[in-house]
């Protein structure tokens, strides 16, 4: 049966799917799986396991729980309190009791262990996951990331039980320029190994991510697979792009030194020395994060007349009720040009910034800055859209020039086509999976 009819709910078959940072707005890790579950929902029924840091799921049975080890108590009560509280007086002075608290547990953990703070979510996560299956009988264990405790769950589930698991891994594991520490390293090393050697069925984002993977783990074999997330066309029915007086461009998404507009800047920088007349007529726009320290010194440089506004993040609006997330994808649908930003380094060559597919539905032109990965390339070629190598400042001199030119020629009208990368058929794809690892009886 097709994803798109949905079955009757006595043939949906349960699916144990841990996700530590579900149903968390406006995070890429999070919006990748909670996305696909209204479509995962019309052909199986969703059990889900999570950390308290997302929302309650009002409608499908969902365990929240919180890791077990300070750092993970920490980072969950941080983002639990702001939930509740904002970000005024009572959160930080609540959040500051229990660090206090805390502080002695952890700093033991961080002298011996040094890993990310959700390291130990997995064993709660285990623990539920056990009661699940001998409560409601599920057919499948997913888990996705980002976190890659939630793998170390599935796998000991898998385990334990003898069901089939599906591992979706959101971003490469390791990759050459690791920046964290070596104990990280092993870990996330030895966790992409159980999943390779022992999931019935596994998949990357990336051609280059599943070829890397699978030629360190000979064994994956047939059990690798690339799916695309895509994203599902937001409703735009309210939200119309409208030219205006100057040429508004947009960054989406957050900012670090291995990731920032360095090299944007500079070409920015360049094309107004070349082409003066943009400096009255051009406003760059930050959404989602102030600038980083590589960012902020590379702005430093420009001209007083280039016109930066950091915006920051959107958070929801009490007075209208939008989410932040509805906020982020509206603005993007009335900027005229959207920047993408991929990178400089190795690990960009095997990842797909997820923001790409949200801004193809917008129908607004895109130009990204891209680094050796040849499938994202041809993705934004295929849809129409611009690309130069991240460290080209004069390429990017040249983009902004020419999207300058034609705005003031003809506009940058909206490019009318529907996106191909959706979340129903990334679903399609993963029920085509587990029905090759645990094929479903048919109605007589």
């Amino acid at each position: 049966m097709s994803p798109s009819v949905p079955k009757p709910a006595s043939q949906r078959p349960v699916w144990l799917i841990l996700s530590h940072g579900f149903n968390m707005d406006g995070r890429a890790a999070s919006q990748t799986i909670t996305d696909k579950i209204p479509f995962l929902s019309r052909t199986i029924e969703p059990v889900i396991i999570s950390a308290t840091t997302g929302t309650p799921d009002p409608i499908l049975e969902h365990h929240q729980l919180n890791g077990c080890a300070p750092s993970a108590i920490k980072f969950d009560l941080r983002h639990s309190l702001r939930r509740r509280y904002g970000s005024g007086f009572t959160y930080t002075f609540t959040k500051a009791s229990y660090s206090l608290l805390l502080l002695p547990f952890y700093v033991l953990e961080r002298l011996c262990i040094h890993l990310e703070s959700q390291w130990s979510w997995f064993y709660p996560a285990y623990r539920r996951g056990l009661k699940v299956v001998r409560d409601r009988s599920p057919a499948v264990i997913y888990s996705t990331g980002g976190a890659n405790s939630a793998h170390l769950a599935g796998y000991l589930l898998a385990r334990k039980t003898g069901l089939p698991w599906i591992a979706e891994v959101h971003d490469p594991m390791i990759h050459p320029l690791w920046r964290g520490t070596r104990q990280a390293y092993q870990w996330a090393a030895w966790l992409e190994g159980l999943i390779c050697r022992h999931a019935d069925a596994a998949f990357w984002f990336t051609d280059n991510a599943l070829a890397r993977a699978r030629a360190r783990h000979p064994e994956l074999g047939a059990r690798g697979h690339v799916i695309i997330p895509g994203a599902e066309s937001p409703d735009f029915s309210a939200t119309t792009y409208t030219p205006g007086p100057v040429l508004r461009i947009g960054h989406f998404g957050s900012l670090n030194p291995s990731r920032n507009l360095d090299v944007f800047f500079a070409g920015w920088e360049e094309a107004l020395r070349t082409e003066p007349a943009m400096a009255a007529e051009v406003v760059f726009e930050v959404y989602g994060s102030q600038l980083d320290s590589v960012s902020q010194a590379a702005r430093d440089l420009l001209p007083p007349t280039a016109k930066v506004h950091v915006l920051g993040r959107l958070e929801q609006d009490p007075a209208t009720g939008k989410s932040g997330r509805r906020r982020v994808l509206e603005a993007m649908r009335q900027v005229d040009l959207l920047l993408l930003l991929h990178g400089t380094d190795a690990f960009c060559e095997e990842y797909i910034p997820s923001k790409l597919y949200e801004y193809l539905w917008t129908q607004r032109p895109v130009l990204a800055l891209t680094w050796r990965n040849p499938m994202l390339d041809q993705i934004l070629e295929k849809e129409g859209h611009a690309h130069v190598v991240s460290t080209d400042a004069g390429a990017v001199a040249g983009a902004l020039i020419g999207h300058w030119k034609r705005w003031r020629k003809n506009g940058l009208p909206d490019n009318g086509r529907a996106s191909p990368y959706t979340n129903q058929a990334a679903v399609q794809q993963i029920l085509v999976l587990a029905e090759k690892i645990h094929p479903q009886p048919q109605p007589a």
